[in-house]
Formats: C-alpha cells, structure tokens, sequence
C-alpha cells in the first residue's frame, strides 16, 4: 500500500495520502470495513440533523453521508490544497459544503450549530488538537463528538513490521500526536461524556455526549 505526501498551499506536510476508499488490496479491504461499520453504526445512533466534518479531506465521508441523508445538512472543511478541492469538486450535493480552513484557527460557526462534530483520522495531524477539540465541542454543544485516531503504539508498530517508515520508527508523515486507547479516551472525555469506545483495529473510535 503506497502513499503520497501531501502538502498544504504553504508547503507544510499534512500528512500521507493513500486511497484507502478506493483500495483493492483484499486485507486492507477487510480492515476496512470494519472501520466503516462501527463508524457506520455509531453515525447512525445519533441520526444528525447536521454535520460538521472537521479534516474532510477529498470528501468521501461527507459526501456519502450528504447522499445518504439528503435531509442532513454537511459542512466538511479542510486545508487548501488544489488536489482536495478538485475532488470536491467531483463530490457535490445540494446539501453539501466544503470550506477551506485550518482545524487550528476558530471555526466560524455559532455554538450548537451542528448536532454532530466529526473528525475522522485528523487529530493526529493537528498542531492543537486540544484547541480542535474545544471548537467541536462549541459548535456541537448539546449534541455529539465522533472521533478516531491511530491508536499507538501499535500503529508504529505495524507500520515498522511491513518496512514504511522505518527511519521515523514507523511515524506516518504528518503525524505529530500520538495516543494510545486509554490516552484518546482520557483527553476525549476532558469536552464530553464518553458514551461509547470502539476499537476497529488499528484504530479508536469514540462518540461523546458534549
């Protein structure tokens, strides 16, 4: 499985950017829609009225949630970058809208604006996720967080056993915080009430009452 370091209009590396969506690798295909179905699952025990998607990146998520629930107002945002917003443009709904922003500046939305706050594999890559977190939980207030991240140390460990990343000792390019499930669980509950931890390998997932 291959990746491409993918940077902001600033040059600033954001991360790695592997298709994982559109990946025909049978074990990673597995791995996946495992991912998907508690996602899948913990979405729908909250049947948003209104989504924001914090780090949308080429809007697969949002997107597929927009289609699937057209009544649903979704708002993804992320960085400016060329390659985002050209697959945003391939991914449109009327009840869709993509913004370009940083998850570390303040959000320009009102406090309890939306009924769900997500970010889907992007606190890892924040500077400050605790500010992130903070702005969610604002624009959320009175409904819910669902988040998930890498969990570590074992997500290192994987990547060092299949040889990516080996001089970083299995860092993924852009990933400059690290949790294990206890940790992700603990900083998580400081905005809301955890009311479901998931663990769909090799990753934590969790929904949080705020």
């Amino acid at each position: 499985m291959s990746a491409t370091i993918t940077h902001d209009a600033e040059g600033t590396v954001t991360g790695n950017s592997f298709d994982k969506y559109g990946s025909t690798n049978p074990v990673f295909r597995r791995i996946l829609a495992k991912f998907e179905r508690s996602l899948g699952e913990l979405f729908e025990s909250v049947d948003p009225a209104s989504v924001l998607d914090v780090g949308c990146g080429e809007g697969v998520l949002v997107h597929r949630w927009a289609t699937a629930r057209p009544q649903t107002r979704v708002v993804g945002f992320d960085l400016e970058d060329p390659v985002l917003q050209a697959e945003w443009e391939r991914r449109q709904a009327p009840n869709l809208e993509y913004r370009i922003l940083r998850a570390q500046e303040g959000f320009p939305f009102a406090e309890g604006e939306f009924s769900l706050a997500t970010a889907i594999e992007v606190l890892e890559h924040v500077p400050d996720p605790e500010h992130t977190l903070a702005e969610m939980t604002r624009c959320a207030r009175g409904g819910h967080l669902l988040v998930s991240v890498p969990r570590e140390p074992l997500w290192r460990a994987l990547n060092t056993a299949r040889g990516a990343y080996v001089r970083q000792l299995g860092n993924s390019p852009g990933h400059i915080n690290h949790w294990s499930k206890r940790g992700f669980v603990s900083l998580v509950s400081r905005y809301g009430e955890v009311q479901e931890i998931r663990s769909p390998f090799p990753w934590t997932m969790l929904l949080a009452r705020v």
